[in-house]
This record gives C-alpha cells, structure tokens and sequence, in this order.
C-alpha cells in the first residue's frame, strides 16, 4: 500500500502504476473516460483536480482508496452501505 500525503505524492503513484502497466496518458485517460489535460495535470500533482476523476483514473488503473486511521469509517460503511452519498 502506498501512504499518499500531498498532490504531487498522488501524481508521482498514478504515473508510475500508469507506466507499469504500459499506458500512454492518452489510453489511461481514454480508459477513465477523462481527458488527456486531466490525467496530465494530475500526474504533475495539480493540487485541484476533481475527485470523481481522480478516482475513475484510480479504478482504470485496478486501484482503490483505502482510508486509515479514521475512527468509525468502516463500521459506519459496513452498517450502512459504502454508497450512501455522504
């Protein structure tokens, strides 16, 4: 698992799981059905990219977020279902 703290620490993990798996940005962002700007941009740690893009890059990629030392989070989602809007 990869500890993600700042913008460019998440861009510095996409591009290399993006390289790993031999994509161009043009085909992860075909793939996340975002655009090649974004998946640039977010690559270069641009400190305000969209979160609902972030995470459709995340999942074409085969990843997940997974948060830790938030008291409560997975007993909340587990008792109330992970999609519920909050």
């Amino acid at each position: 698992m990869t500890s993600i703290h700042t913008p460019q620490q998440l861009g510095e993990a996409i591009r290399t799981a993006r390289k790993q798996l031999a994509l161009t940005q043009p085909q992860l962002a075909l793939a996340a059905g975002v655009g090649v700007r974004f998946v640039v941009e977010l690559e270069a740690g641009k400190p305000s990219v969209r979160l609902a893009q972030v995470l459709r890059v995340i999942d074409a990629l085969g990843g997940e977020i997974a948060l830790n030392g938030l008291p409560g989070v997975m007993a909340g989602a587990q008792r109330e279902g992970s999609d519920d809007g909050a």
